[in-house]
């Protein structure tokens, strides 16, 4: 975990998340896809989290870095969440997987998603666009 973050612009938010989550990506286990990716997730206090894909020979058995980051900031008692952010070395435009959208809309529906574009550019959508009519827990 990084010290909180406090900034109100959220261009430079989001800047920040996806250079956190391209240096998550510096742990990244990926001996069989190759496919590296780092997140890193900020809090409603402002601390920010950060995960990596660490792939086991049964890919069912793997964990995406989303899904990383965000049980790292649970561990430690989080259960608000402002912003993610992805990236891959391999591609632009990393959106979490099916199962990763599903684990954020439980956890945290009101959450931003964060991308970076092919010409370097912030993408960013709440995380009910990326997953539509996901079933959300009742709290």
């Amino acid at each position: 975990m990084t010290q909180p973050v406090e900034t109100t612009d959220r261009k430079q938010l989001y800047r920040d998340l996806l250079d956190a989550a391209k240096q998550a990506t510096k742990h990244s286990y990926a001996p069989f896809s190759k496919f590296i990716v780092g997140s890193a997730l900020r809090t409603a206090d402002g601390s920010v989290y950060t995960g990596c894909n660490v792939e086991n020979s049964n890919f069912a058995n793997s964990i995406c870095a989303e899904r990383t980051a965000m049980v790292k900031a649970m561990s430690d008692g989080h259960r608000e969440f402002d912003a993610i952010a992805t990236v891959s070395l391999q591609a632009a435009d990393c959106w979490p997987c099916g199962v990763c959208r599903q684990f954020l809309s439980d956890f945290g529906a009101g959450l931003t998603v964060v991308a970076e574009g092919a010409g370097g550019e912030i993408k960013s959508m709440p995380c009910a666009q990326l997953l539509p009519a996901a079933h959300v827990p009742k709290t």
